[in-house]
């Protein structure tokens, strides 16, 4: 018994020192793939600065997340800190002298939030630049119109601080940053008219997927922190979210107040605060869309 003990625990020695090895080679790996050069071709897109685009800006602005990370005034705010190690604050955006934007052109503008790349060709480890990639031109530049004009506001830079764990999960590719997961060489949407119809529906649905993933498939989010859920699905299949919701007035109603038709509440990781700035005809049309999916699933079959 004694001698099986002793190579039981010589064995499990040995696995603790293989398992450290191997997080200590992703954890490396992880490190050069955040410092490596991604080389995207911007789209060459124009200024503007008329009211009516910084209007349009100022509406993606607050509706399409950017305020959940980057604070109503834009000067950044720390929105993960799970205190285990896990903490994510995200940069100032305003155009105050120091800010990481303050010397952005539309090139650098362009590859930050539709590729999620620095302007030196580093990735941006946190910016969900998947939800922005499909932005067509009219709305990528209104919304940098928008930011140009914010009141200069106080804050810092970008800090990302990884566990351990999460570090050598990217290292190992089962997290990846959105210069990963976008096809950079994909061409901006074109313009749709904006309207409640299942082609507008699904330019809005854009801005789901770097939590519901590219299919809107749901499940759980990686790198996320672990108390957080999984993210619903939405597309069409067992456990869709979407069969809750009989018509479109229902589910405006829980993009509003976070309550589902039960009565039960969904969790407040949805970004609702971002949510309850879209307009009816956006919630509307991503409702036609969605449930459009699910009449095309049933008409293959």
């Amino acid at each position: 018994m004694t001698l099986w003990l002793r190579r039981a625990g010589i064995g499990l020695l040995v696995l603790v020192a293989l398992l450290a090895a191997a997080i200590t080679l992703l954890v490396a790996n992880g490190h050069r793939k955040a410092e490596r050069r991604v080389d995207v071709a911007a789209a060459g897109v124009a200024e503007r600065g008329d009211a009516a685009a910084v209007e349009r800006g100022g509406y993606l602005f607050r509706s399409r997340g950017c305020t959940d990370c980057h604070g109503s005034d834009g000067a950044g705010r720390t929105f993960v800190d799970d205190g285990k190690g896990l903490r994510l604050h995200a940069p100032n955006i305003t155009p105050a002298p120091g800010s990481v934007v303050a010397s952005y052109r539309m090139d650098d503008w362009d590859r930050a939030i539709r590729h999620g790349v620095a302007p030196g060709g580093r990735p941006l480890l946190i910016m969900p630049s998947e939800d922005y990639n499909r932005l067509t031109n009219d709305d990528f530049a209104a919304l940098v119109a928008y930011l140009r004009q914010m009141p200069a506001a106080r804050g810092g830079a970008a800090e990302v601080r990884l566990p351990m764990l999460v570090r050598a999960l990217y290292g190992a590719g089962v997290v990846r940053d959105a210069a990963e997961k976008i096809d950079h060489a994909k061409a901006p949407s074109l313009p749709i008219p904006e309207a409640v119809t299942a082609e507008h529906g699904a330019y809005v649905a854009n801005a789901c997927i770097g939590c519901h993933g590219a299919e809107l498939q749901g499940g759980r989010i990686p790198g996320a922190p672990p108390e957080w859920p999984p993210a619903a699905r939405l597309s069409p299949g067992e456990g869709s979210a979407m069969a809750r919701y009989a018509d479109a007035r229902a589910f405006v109603a829980m993009m509003r107040s976070g309550i589902r038709p039960d009565g039960s509440t969904v969790s407040p990781v949805m970004p609702f605060g971002a949510l309850r700035e879209m307009s009816d005809v956006d919630l509307e049309a991503l409702y036609v869309h969605l449930k459009g999916l699910t009449s095309q699933m049933a008409a293959a079959r």
